[in-house]
């Protein structure tokens, strides 16, 4: 009877990636905005840092994220397609969501670039922003363009 094949050794370039999936911390954004909003409520924390943080967190996060791709990128074969995918663009490489990067922006940047939108894109960072920052000052200003 035949031996299964034993698996090679990985390579460092895998060891790394491993690694770096190994110290990948996911916090939704919904979660961490929870619980700054719980220390705004007790006074710990103005709402201005508390913002601030969520902005920061949300970069850092897509920082990592991004290491953790290339990294797979460079061993999956047709990785740059799942790398695609995973960041929410066409296969074409024009941007899925009508505001490009836009979890990376504050709520002034994205209220800055929602002019020249058309309905259906208002309404989708509408329906976006709502599921997750859910950002007054964002909403407000969508809906009102929407009016």
């Amino acid at each position: 009877m035949p031996q299964p094949k034993k698996a090679a050794p990985p390579t460092d370039d895998e060891r790394s990636a491993i690694e770096a999936l190994r110290t990948f911390l996911v916090l939704p954004r919904e979660r961490v905005r929870e619980t700054l909003d719980d220390a705004v409520r007790r006074g710990r924390i103005t709402r201005a840092d508390a913002e601030e943080l969520v902005d920061r967190f949300m970069e850092l996060g897509r920082q990592q994220s991004d290491d953790v791709l290339a990294r797979f990128e460079q061993l999956i074969p047709g990785g740059s397609t799942v790398g695609r995918a995973v960041r929410g663009l066409k296969g074409d490489g024009s941007p899925a969501f009508p505001i490009e990067d836009y979890d990376d922006l504050t709520a002034a940047q994205i209220n800055g670039r929602l002019e020249g939108l058309e309905e259906g894109d208002l309404r989708q960072v509408l329906d976006y922003e709502k599921k997750n920052a859910n950002r007054k000052s964002v909403l407000n200003a969508v809906e009102k363009r929407l009016r």
